[in-house]
């Protein structure tokens, strides 16, 4: 816990500590968020972080979290705590549009593992959140008639980030403490970088994906959203482990969250690739390199390290991820080609151009990096670079009619992500201050496979070099 002057995110010990003390119960709570709800979307611009919402849902996980705190038999430490899930996930009763409009047709029958377990864990799920068409972008920008643009609570008429772009804007708002989301490209990174929150991408397989749309069964990996480093520990710690419907991650070793509280980084090695960092704004430099240095005044040593055939990984990884995407989608691209918006049109249509031959020596490239990698991880213990190399970009009256396609920035975006993607190494990126335009800028801490809790022992530390965290210009506080 650290106390703060000024601004702070309500977070998960916020609403525990309202629940335990008898200030609010889930259900209060509950009500105040329909509220807000209610107001965010009639806001001018609409904030469009929750998609789909039902009060009555809503209210019959409030009153069962209600009853538990009343009988003092509350299930977990996200019992009452509210929480939306990207459209990508199946949940009961919405319908899984993933951010299209021809999906989902029907209201959802069965959950996805991920809200399953944040069921039983005694969540309350205010709706699913807005995310980029089939996810097929880094913006955001979804302007279809049941999604529509959501906005930076920071400045709203910058961009969110994609593709889980409602869950990061949900967060910053203030709407709920947790969201998920899944990362195939920086898809949990790149929004939480813009929206100044953190997230947590797993080591791939950690986290189930059953129950979410298979759209590239290689790079996507599932991961929570949160205020705080804490509370993405919190959230980890109950969604971390095999589900025997999810082959890739059976074989995992057990999560723990072993020296997270440690009170220094001494013995840490940290590893630094300086001419890929440096490839970023000045301002995002800038703040990157100060928080270096923070993370080496508490022990922690810097190494230098090279990291090869970067720009190789990153061609590979978009012949990896929109070639699975391509595949999955060939009947909707063949049948609803017209309902798709034109990004995504664009995006399937490049994808198609592919052939047999780059697949297969893209995912050689995969194992020549995955090599690399495990070289590099027995050197040091993670790998530190910007989350994005700028801040959230402005949107445009054009992009509310007809979308945004900006290939170079898609590319750019996604630079410090594709690693983790292509590779399957967890990443975590963590807020460390704000450009002088007052968007938020990040840092990525990058670990070996299934080596999580060192990057939250880290950002915990490195949560600290934030003097004040400045407060989103779209903010509820819904404990108020």
């Amino acid at each position: 816990d650290s106390a703060r002057n000024g601004f702070s995110f309500k977070g998960i010990k916020d609403y525990l500590e309202c629940y335990r003390s008898g200030k609010l119960t889930p259900s209060q709570v509950a009500k105040n968020i329909i509220a807000v709800l209610e107001d965010c979307d009639k806001s001018t611009p609409p904030l469009r972080a929750i998609v789909q919402w039902d009060q009555e849902q809503i209210m019959l996980m409030a009153e069962a979290s209600t009853t538990r705190y009343r009988n003092k038999c509350t299930l977990s430490c996200l019992d009452g705590i509210p929480v939306c899930l990207k459209e990508e996930f199946k949940v009961v009763p919405y319908h899984h549009r993933v951010g299209t409009v021809y999906l989902g047709t029907e209201p959802e029958a069965e959950d996805a593992t991920v809200a399953k377990k944040l069921r039983e864990a005694g969540a309350i799920i205010i709706g699913v959140s807005n995310m980029h068409e089939l996810g097929t972008g880094t913006t955001g920008c979804n302007p279809n008639r049941y999604h529509k643009i959501p906005r930076n609570p920071y400045k709203p008429n910058h961009f969110t980030g994609g593709s889980s772009s409602g869950s990061a804007a949900a967060v910053a708002a203030g709407l709920c403490p947790v969201a998920i989301g899944t990362d195939g490209g920086g898809s949990v990174r790149i929004p939480a970088s813009f929206c100044g929150v953190v997230g947590l991408k797993g080591t791939f397989g950690r986290i189930s994906c059953h129950g979410s749309l298979p759209l590239s069964y290689s790079t996507v990996s599932v991961g929570p959203i949160c205020t705080s480093v804490a509370d993405t520990a919190i959230v980890y710690s109950i969604l971390a482990e095999p589900d025997p419907l999810y082959p890739y991650g059976l074989k995992q070793p057990t999560a723990t969250l072993s020296d997270m509280c440690a009170p220094d980084l001494k013995g840490l090695k940290l590893g630094v690739d300086w001419t890929f960092f440096k490839a970023c704004d000045a301002e995002v430099l800038s703040a990157c390199e100060k928080a270096v240095e923070h993370l080496q005044s508490l022990g922690a040593s810097v190494v230098e390290v090279s990291l090869p055939e970067v720009e190789e990984a990153r061609v590979a990884h978009v012949i990896c991820i929109l070639s699975e995407m391509r595949d999955f989608l060939q009947p909707d691209f063949n049948k609803h080609f017209h309902e798709m918006n034109l990004d995504t049109r664009a995006n399937l249509a490049l994808a198609s151009q592919f052939t047999a031959l780059d697949y297969i020596t893209a995912n050689r490239q995969r194992t020549r990096s995955m090599r690399f990698l495990q070289e590099i991880f027995s050197t040091v213990n993670c790998i530190l670079t910007p989350a994005v190399p700028s801040t959230a970009p402005r949107i445009y009256e054009s992009d509310l009619l007809t979308g945004s396609s900006d290939m170079s920035f898609t590319v750019r975006s996604m630079r410090f992500m594709q690693l983790g993607n292509f590779t399957g190494i967890p990443g975590l990126v963590v807020p460390i201050g704000y450009s002088t335009a007052g968007l938020p800028i990040s840092l990525q801490v990058m670990a070996k496979w299934w080596d999580e809790a060192v990057l939250l022992r880290i950002g915990l530390k490195l949560e600290q070099f934030r003097d004040q965290t400045k407060k989103p210009s779209i903010y509820y506080d819904i404990l108020a």
